[in-house]
């Protein structure tokens, strides 16, 4: 797979290098013309199904364009539109000629329209609302027309921010009637006051919200324009400007150079809004959340930098630095105090996204479970932590439990690396063909586990749901091929059978003196199973299929626009798993079992109940109605609420490396009896750890010698 993407990308970059993709491009040094010309030049060479670039491809560009710009329809007039429309199929050819007037024309209305809007919530606000009057609001933006004038306009933002401060003030009167009802000696406030203040808070909202609004430069927009563009290829082709590649890179190794805080801006305030255990900040136990950072100093200046007001990118940017070097924050503490506190930055893990294990005893037999949330690797050196390395180091500390059987938990699991997920299927079989990677105009290529040796040959369970996508697919996928293990969860996954890379924009410049100009994320291949289809928009069907929240929500593959379609090739050449007695049996079992569970037919009601109440969008702005609304509603959610007192007989406990570490770490401490107390009311979990107790062993398979396994 490595080797056909590289030979296209050197196809690609070898065509490039013929171009003038230079600074100096007809004289004009302008980013974003260059930009847009690399981009699209990288998309119709690299990507796996490339696009027409045409009128019916301006016209959809156009369309979702103007939609991201205002998606609710508060900012632009009919008339903006009309004068848009005549871009409308002119997009591809503004592409080609390296122009973006339309950019330009759109950014500069916007920020005319987001003026005028911030005078005129402050004028709406000014006026107390009637909550006794009968009006309602539509919520469904997507079939809102524009408004025709300043009247209209001014009416629908009068509605949206009526809608905000009713919701503020309900919750006012409520609050009220609970303190009259603790202490007699309350002090009632009138509905004239607490409207006014429902409308204060209103009014803060919004400052926040335009204070964001403030911190987005020009950059940040025309990121926007591009992606309108990029995303008609396909939904998972993406353009990262080089503060949001960064993040990605994070995301996918789990891991960051800094002080180890999560930061938010507050009123012109950066704020600390947690510590990260394990961190140099946690270290140095000076830092506390609610802190708020003032000035950053580096080592070698002598000057610190005032950072209130900054735009939070850039103010992360000045905190966080290379592993080693010394930053001093001016803090202003939660008590009032200041002081200049010096950090050592260093390399920060990310421990939520990182696999993690548990045991639980059941009828005297002992389970592991391994929770994945993503596969993750280093995308510099994957021969650094992933998310393999840990699910093997996992199940060899399982192993050393006297672990029965296990259960592979990839709900909510979105994907990552290819290599790590063959690694980790490899873990399970003997050798064999994990996966199969097309490249454009190339016949299939077969990834495979070439070791004989296995690391778990016992009972394995893998959970999904409609959030398990891509890499959680493709081993989902492999070990039902195979039939290796029993896959329970939703009806089907979500669908995602294509592979993207993450290539550097800057690599394709002959010079350049514009600085970072980001990466594109192109999809270049598909994959399929071993038994030749495709997951894309089909994803992996369930052996056992229990309902869960997102049963009756559009949220996958084929709910998305532009996906690629489904297909399939020939199967490729594998032998089925021997080392079950009666597989079909413990499917048909736990299927009788779950046809039966109480617990899963209220889940489904109130999936059911869920989807029905996100299909309305016509609120009254009455306070009586807008109170007997919710009052319905809660009088229909109370028969979902005992789906939180759901409770097994399971406990969890962590391993014993992770008990020492819990020492001198509460932090973990605490985030792991949160998990294991979810797990003991998880019914899916319950269901799996049944599952293994039925999934009966040939002898010959059996191996729970922890030195007999893969190197």
């Amino acid at each position: 797979m490595k080797k056909s993407f590289l030979v296209l990308m050197l196809a690609v970059f070898l065509s490039a290098a013929s171009c003038s993709f230079t600074t100096k491009m007809e004289g004009d040094p302008d980013k974003d013309r260059i930009l847009i010309d690399l981009i699209s030049y990288v998309l119709s060479k690299g990507h796996y199904d490339a696009k027409t670039i045409n009128d019916d491809f301006s016209k959809e560009v156009f369309v979702d364009y103007i939609d991201a710009l205002d998606p609710l329809k508060r900012y632009f007039y009919q008339s903006d539109i009309d004068e848009f429309k005549k871009f409308e199929t002119l997009i591809d050819d503004q592409i080609r000629d390296k122009e973006i007037s339309f950019f330009n024309r759109t950014y500069e209305r916007l920020q005319e329209r987001m003026r005028e809007s911030r005078k005129l919530y402050l004028e709406i606000l000014e006026v107390p609302f009637n909550f006794e009057k009968e009006e309602a609001i539509n919520t469904d933006y997507e079939q809102l027309a524009y408004a025709k004038n300043k009247e209209e306009m001014k009416n629908r933002w009068r509605l949206q921010l009526k809608f905000n401060a009713l919701s503020s003030y309900y919750e006012k009167v409520d609050e009220q009637v609970d303190s009259i009802t603790k202490n007699k000696e309350y002090k009632r406030k009138t509905a004239v006051v607490l409207e006014n203040e429902a409308r204060e808070i209103t009014k803060g909202s919004l400052k926040e919200y335009f204070e964001f609004a403030d911190d987005l430069q020009r950059k940040d927009w025309f990121s926007i324009y591009i992606n309108s563009i990029v995303e008609e290829f396909d939904p998972h082709t993406f353009y990262f400007a080089p503060q949001d590649k960064d993040r990605f890179d994070i995301a996918m190794s789990g891991k960051l150079e800094g002080i180890g805080a999560r930061l938010q801006k507050k009123n012109d305030n950066v704020k600390i809004i947690e510590i990260i255990s394990g961190g140099p900040a946690w270290r140095g136990n000076e830092i506390e959340v609610g802190d708020l950072i003032m000035k950053v100093k580096q080592e070698d200046e002598v000057e610190p930098v005032s950072i209130v007001g900054m735009r939070l990118d850039d103010a992360v940017s000045l905190i966080k630095g290379p592993k080693g070097t010394k930053v001093t924050l001016t803090v202003k503490k939660v008590d009032g105090t200041i002081e200049n506190i010096d950090i050592i930055r260093d390399v920060v893990e990310l421990e939520e996204t990182y696999a993690k294990s548990s045991v639980v005893k059941k009828n005297d037999k002992t389970f592991g479970i391994i929770n994945l949330p993503k596969f993750y690797f280093n995308m510099q050196d994957y021969n650094q932590r992933n998310a393999a390395k840990d699910v093997k180091q996992e199940i060899i500390r399982l192993k050393k439990e006297n672990m029965d059987g296990l259960v592979v938990d990839l709900r909510d699991n979105g994907g990552g690396s290819l290599q790590t997920v063959v690694d980790i299927a490899g873990l399970f079989i003997d050798k064999g063909p994990i996966v199969q990677v097309r490249t454009k105009g190339e016949s299939p290529e077969v990834l495979s586990d070439k070791d004989r040796s296995i690391l778990w040959d016992g009972p394995l369970v893998i959970l999904v749901n409609e959030l398990s996508a891509s890499a959680s697919e493709i081993l989902a996928a492999a070990m039902q091929d195979y039939k290796r293990a029993i896959i329970i969860g939703s009806k089907q996954t979500y669908g995602k059978g294509t592979v993207q890379n993450v290539m550097d924009l800057n690599r394709w410049m002959r010079s350049n003196d514009f600085g970072d100009l980001g990466a594109l994320k192109l999809t270049t291949q598909k994959f399929y199973r071993v038994n030749g289809g495709s997951t894309q928009l089909e994803g992996v069907k369930s052996d056992v299929v229990v309902p869960d929240r997102y049963s009756y929500i559009d949220i996958g593959e084929k709910d998305q626009e532009n996906p690629l379609p489904w297909d399939k090739i020939p199967a490729a050449d594998y032998t089925l798993w021997d080392g079950y007695i009666d597989f079909d049996q413990t499917i048909n079992n736990s299927k009788t079992r779950m046809a039966t569970n109480e617990q899963l037919k209220l889940i489904e009601e109130n999936a059911k109940w869920v989807r029905e109440k996100r299909d309305v969008n016509v609120y009254s702005l009455n306070y009586n109605k807008y109170k007997e609304n919710i009052m319905l509603n809660e009088q229909q959610a109370e028969r979902f609420e005992k789906l939180n007192d759901y409770q097994t007989n399971l406990t969890f406990e962590s391993l014993p490396y992770e008990k020492e570490l819990m020492k001198k770490d509460t932090i973990l401490e605490e985030k792991r009896k949160r998990w294991h107390t979810s797990l003991s009311k998880d019914v899916y979990v319950e269901e799996a750890l049944s599952v293994l107790e039925d999934m009966k062993i040939n002898n010959i398979r059996r191996s729970k010698n922890p030195l007999t396994i893969k190197n």
